[in-house]
């Protein structure tokens, strides 16, 4: 019997699809320092962020056929050496990448119209008049433009939606040179609009955007760092929903603190699950614990892509 190590969780329709086709599924979760001695007895790890599937355990995995991981990155994951010992590595790009897109979107409305300000202040006794008064310069964000660094599913699901919102859209990504954009409507089939988006230098997108989005993987440096801020537009919003470490969180709060970044939206931290504390408090930042893919329906569409995936890979090899 094919046993699977479920050790980041799985949504409960893929466990039923997995189980229906009768293969063993074990979720509890093993401690990363005693994987090594336990992942020998697997045929397939199923994985999230939490767990780093390093040389060490990929050594002590000698049954291991399939490294599944449930959602977009595969940094936490030596995908080399795993390929190396004939074990095939798959993530869930797809399944995800409306929530994420949407989650950016949420990020950036708040930002505009400086929700996340009010929300800390409003609750904890901050005077009511005053505050409006405050919150009063907040605007709309139709005709701005939308930078998008990363135009691959999810960034180009963001532009479906900033296009929807009446925003302009401007893309970067060295490997995409243009995207055919659809925006449908739900209930008139008979409806439907294509926009092509050509991708542009990074410097041009840096120079004119109001608002910038990173969709980009990690590369174990940050992409984003004083640089970059400095070819940014005065009065900025940044949004990062990728990964932690894509941006220079140290030369972003000194962007925030001169006024060139005048708003940050963030859901990924370069050290999680402990953030830095002076980003976490900082007014001009709407912050979430990494729950970019973390939505019911996504979570039910990687489950079920995760379980597809492992059973067309076995067959009736059960």
């Amino acid at each position: 019997m094919i046993k699977i190590l479920v050790n980041d969780g799985i949504h409960p329709d893929g466990r039923l699809l997995l189980e229906e086709a009768s293969y063993f599924l074990d979720d509890q979760k093993i401690p990363q320092d005693e994987l090594p001695f336990k992942i020998g007895e697997y045929d397939v790890l199923l994985v999230r962020s939490a767990t780093k599937v390093t040389k060490e355990v990929l050594d002590a995995a000698k049954k291991l056929k399939i490294i599944g991981r449930g959602g977009v990155g595969l940094d936490n994951i030596d995908v080399e050496y795993a390929q190396s010992k004939g074990i095939q590595v798959f993530n869930t790009p797809k399944a995800s990448s409306r929530a994420v897109a949407e989650l950016a979107m949420a990020h950036l409305l708040g930002l505009s119209r400086m929700l996340q300000r009010s929300n800390r202040e409003l609750p904890t006794g901050g005077d009511f008049k005053k505050l409006k008064k405050a919150y009063e310069s907040g605007f709309q964000v139709k005709g701005k433009i939308l930078g998008i660094v990363g135009f691959g599913r999810i960034g180009q699901e963001l532009a479906q939606i900033a296009l929807g919102m009446g925003m302009r859209v401007r893309a970067h990504d060295p490997f995409v040179s243009d995207a055919e954009i659809g925006l449908s409507l739900p209930d008139y089939s008979d409806i439907s609009l294509r926009v092509k988006v050509r991708t542009e230098p990074l410097d041009k997108v840096l120079e004119v955007a109001d608002f910038i989005t990173v969709h980009i993987p990690g590369s174990g440096k940050p992409s984003f760092s004083t640089a970059e801020f400095d070819k940014m537009k005065q009065g900025v919003f940044v949004l990062n929903t990728a990964r932690g470490g894509v941006i220079d969180e140290d030369a972003l709060l000194a962007a925030l603190d001169s006024g060139k970044v005048i708003g940050a939206g963030l859901d990924v931290f370069e050290n999680e699950p402990t953030p830095k504390e002076a980003l976490l408090k900082h007014p001009l930042v709407s912050c979430s614990p990494h729950i970019g893919a973390s939505t019911v329906e996504a979570q039910s569409l990687i489950g079920m892509e995760l379980a597809d995936k492992i059973i067309s890979f076995f067959g009736d090899d059960k």
